[in-house]
């Protein structure tokens, strides 16, 4: 049975469900109208102006579709409205580096020092507030292992800017998360000058892996890392909207980024969507938040991992591999600095590789839950013990309580409506 509605509420929005003729264990239809009322509430008080929901169990997916791509009305969101996945790139990242590995053209244990020479050799700081020559001999070499799981000792700091020594060296030389001006292997090289910040394997530390691992797929496989992905991941599984930029025959369907203004709380403008960030090529094609994609795109990846590596007749990744890139990898030890950083990296527990996975349950969410979230407004988790997958897809960035209010009133609503 196929549903499409539409209401003119703030700008306009669509509700769209495919049903797989499932007798059983699927969606609610009051849990669904329930989740429509919750997130066009969001919609209406102007938290945010638009966003695309979807959840699927099954054979049964419904979307929603509300609001406008821009701030003050305009061209509504649609099903096939492209987004900047922000840090929902990694998952997909990761899922490139594990194909390599089944290939054997990479081993999860091996130093990357041979494709990544500019990692090999590294000193650590004493301490995180050292002067950056106050260092020591690394005890082993960083392995790609240590890229997956966020622990080859280099990433975000958790403090205020320039806090540390080492914070401000990233600064000046733009690793410090901001857009990348260099090329892959011009940014590997500046990283390659700094001490890492902890010895390899003994924390977590967010982000930075999975930029390197965009460096380490190019230099393997000889392509970019877009080109590897759509000949091995987007186009076997029908992505035909991801990608590091959007097509300017495809802009129309790109909405306005917005952040929020710290001392109004207002929604400015980040990035525009024609002549912006995400319009042309990048220079650098960053695995950590570079990718753009849809609800139906990043879904059907997500259905491939929830199929244990097949969807649509494909298989991309074994379900061994699967398993592994969803099971917790990090010892008490490595998440100190996740859980200490509270609800925004510590509530799941545990990290696998590209992927949170929860190790315990403190809301709906079930035990063995895998996915990630997206500083510009967007979140995705598969539930393998409720065969669900949920997908909200915004442009309004995580810096204050209505984006992450919106994120889990989602997934309230997504796990109430389960029939």
């Amino acid at each position: 049975m196929s549903n499409v509605a539409s209401w003119g509420m703030k700008g306009s929005w669509e509700a769209k469900s495919h049903w797989g003729g499932t007798e059983s264990g699927g969606l609610s239809a009051a849990g669904l109208r329930r989740m429509r009322e919750v997130l066009a509430g969001h919609v209406d008080s102007g938290a945010v102006p638009g966003l695309v929901a979807l959840v699927g169990r099954g054979d049964e997916t419904h979307v929603e579709a509300m609001g406008t791509l821009h701030v003050g009305g305009g061209e509504p969101m649609r099903r096939d409205t492209i987004f900047r996945m922000a840090s929902l790139s990694k998952p997909i990242t990761a899922t490139a580096v594990m194909i390599l590995v089944e290939e054997c053209r990479l081993r999860l244990d091996d130093p990357v020092d041979e494709w990544l020479p500019e990692l090999a050799d590294r000193r650590v700081l004493t301490r995180i507030d050292a002067p950056l020559d106050d260092t020591v001999p690394a005890l082993r070499p960083i392995t790609v292992r240590d890229l997956l799981t966020f622990t080859f000792g280099f990433g975000a700091v958790l403090a205020p800017p320039d806090t540390y020594p080492i914070q401000v060296a990233m600064r000046e030389l733009g690793l410090d998360g901001s857009a990348h001006t260099a090329g892959p292997d011009e940014w590997l090289g500046k990283l390659g000058k700094l001490p890492l910040m902890y010895q390899p394997g003994q924390l977590w530390q967010y982000h930075t892996g999975s930029d390197v691992l965009s460096v380490l797929v190019r230099r393997v496989t000889g392509q970019s890392l877009e080109t590897f992905l759509k000949e091995r991941l987007f186009g076997p599984l029908g992505m035909q909207d991801t990608g590091f930029h959007v097509p300017a025959d495809k802009i129309h369907r790109f909405p306005t980024s917005y952040a929020h203004d710290p001392e109004t709380g207002g929604l400015v403008v980040w990035d525009e969507a024609a002549g912006g960030k995400y319009s042309s090529p990048p220079v650098f094609e960053a695995g950590g938040d570079g990718l753009v994609s849809t609800v139906d795109d990043y879904h059907a990846f997500y259905r491939m991992l929830l199929n244990k590596g097949t969807y649509g007749g494909q298989r991309i990744l074994s379900r061994a591999t699967v398993e592994l890139m969803t099971m917790d990898h990090l010892t008490p030890e490595q998440k100190a600095e996740k859980d200490a950083f509270g609800d925004h990296f510590g509530r799941h527990g545990g990290y696998g590789f590209g992927v949170a996975v929860r190790t315990h349950r403190r809301d709906l969410a079930s035990v063995g839950q895998f996915g990630w979230d997206g500083g510009l407004g967007t979140t995705a988790y598969a539930d393998p013990a409720e065969g669900l997958t949920g997908i909200l897809l915004t442009q309004q960035a995580m810096d204050s309580l209505d984006t992450p209010r919106l994120h889990k009133d989602f997934w309230t609503t997504a796990y109430q409506a389960i029939d």
